[in-house]
């Protein structure tokens, strides 16, 4: 498939015009990130007769910092307890009337594998107000979220705070097998001649460590390597992801600047200083940029750590209620959640794909088209997987050959995609990314007028994620 599908995208039309357009149509954004608020357009609102309205009360992330900075000494739940109170203090809301808590979670620490519960308890909620954690790689809180919604759509629930969180500056390194089966084995011997038996047994091997790596089980190929290729097969060229990455960064930054980022809640580090914004945010040059060697594929390949999102600590939090019971308690929703599909696809040829399967699903599904949409907030795991996704989807070749489809859905406009910034900037801590989207998209169409925003996110496996989020009455 994967010769196939390099061919004959190889003889799409040419991109590299549009990769040239790519830089100057998104600095021509940056007078849009001053602008102020406009009146919403008219457009007609997605309730559903007999279907619940889930609203977004309140969104925050406390700041998400490179791995190995200031989060290294800490644990999982200490991000995600932080991430909650940050959340109980925007929102003042009595952590009694909260009926449940979700959080997503993709590296677990094995001591505290329920995640949602300890940072629940470490907040302060009760302990009769359950918890779980749920798991599907980089849009585990997406997965967090709709759970959420299906909880209060069913009336299990009016309130219901969801999240996710990631620490890769402590993930686990287990012995090998083989040394695991003996220390296994050797705890349960019972005379001295049996576990001296056991110990002789032991090679040097056994102490070799299993060290975890982003990779794919059933492919055994780390998610940069598959980028690479899917960069390849769609002819993206590392010029343009660098000058992608470059945008992003760009825009993070004046995201940043002026005061945009609304969902960052400031985190004082137990005996370290209070953190208060994002640390990965570093525009940079084209000619330092183009100095980095590959980091996957080497030595042709064009995926670098310049445009690749980096290794990333960070927690979020997401306040979902009822529409009725937002209202009856005071609060002024942000936005609705409306629609949202799941997809999954090849995990080797189209790891990366979800976006383009998920995106033409949902507006399908919420009687909408591309047009309709006025705010982007695409997951961008790597320059070139968020390059190729927006080439799948202005291609009738693909949309015909791979997804069933007669036309294909079109590309996102660059004025309206991801404004201020993405996961290549603000970094992606896998299990925190989506409550950072969707809170992000409220936020946007606030500010620039819209009315219909669009979430979309490729994760590990061959899964992706796209949910439609309405901007609630100004």
């Amino acid at each position: 498939m994967t010769s196939m599908l390099t061919h004959a995208i190889r003889n799409l039309p040419a991109s590299s015009a549009w990769a040239a357009r790519v830089f100057a149509r998104s600095l021509s954004c940056s007078s849009q990130l001053q602008a102020a608020a406009v009146q919403p357009k008219s457009k007609k609102t997605l309730a559903k007769s007999g279907v619940k309205n889930i609203v977004v009360v309140e969104g925050v992330r406390i700041p998400f910092l490179q791995s190995g900075t200031s989060y290294a000494d800490l644990m999982p739940h200490d991000l995600a307890r932080a991430a909650l109170q940050g959340l109980l203090n925007r929102t003042s809301v009595p952590r009694d009337v909260v009926d449940y808590i979700v959080y997503g979670t993709v590296i677990q620490e094995v001591k505290t594998s329920n995640v949602a519960r300890e940072a629940a308890l470490g907040a302060g909620f009760s302990d009769k107000t359950p918890a779980h954690t749920v798991t599907m790689a980089c849009i585990s809180s997406n997965q967090a979220m709709t759970t959420g919604v299906g909880l209060i759509a069913a009336g299990q629930c009016d309130v219901v705070v969801a999240g996710g969180v990631e620490l890769m500056s402590d993930v686990p390194i287990r012995h090998s097998r083989k040394m695991r089966k003996t220390m296994l084995t050797l705890n349960r011997a019972k005379t001295l001649g049996q576990k001296l038996s056991l110990i002789s047994k032991i090679r040097p091997d056994y102490f070799a460590p299993e060290l975890p790596a982003v990779a794919e089980f059933s492919t055994s190929e780390t998610m940069g390597h598959s980028a690479d290729r899917l960069a390849a097969a769609f002819a993206i060229s590392r010029l343009e992801q660098d000058e992608y990455a470059l945008r992003s960064h760009t825009l993070a930054k004046k995201a940043q600047e002026g005061g945009l980022l609304l969902d960052v809640v400031p985190f004082k580090v137990p005996g370290k200083e209070t953190v208060t914004k994002d640390n990965g945010i570093r525009p940079s040059s084209m000619e330092q940029m183009g100095k980095l060697k590959p980091a996957f594929v080497k030595p042709f390949g064009t995926v670098t750590a310049a445009n690749s999102s980096f290794l990333t600590d960070g927690a979020s939090a997401i306040l979902l209620m009822s529409e009725e019971k937002a209202l009856a308690m005071g609060y002024k929703p942000k936005a609705y959640l409306r629609d949202f599909v799941y997809v999954s696809q090849d995990p080797k040829d189209q790891l990366l794909l979800g976006p383009t399967y998920a995106t033409p699903k949902v507006l399908e599904k919420a009687g909408l088209t591309m047009a309709d949409i006025d705010v982007f907030e695409f997951h961008e795991a790597f320059a070139g997987q968020i390059l190729a996704n927006l080439k799948a989807m202005d291609s009738d070749w693909f949309a015909q050959n791979y997804m069933g489809r007669k036309s294909k859905v079109g590309a996102p406009p660059l004025e309206k995609f991801n404004t201020w910034g993405g996961s290549l900037s603000l970094g992606h801590p896998f299990g925190a990314t989506g409550c950072r989207l969707v809170i992000t998209a409220a936020h946007r169409l606030k500010k620039e007028g819209g009315q219909y925003g669009l979430v979309a996110a490729c994760a590990a496996g061959g899964q992706g994620h796209a949910m439609i989020v309405e901007l609630y009455p100004q």
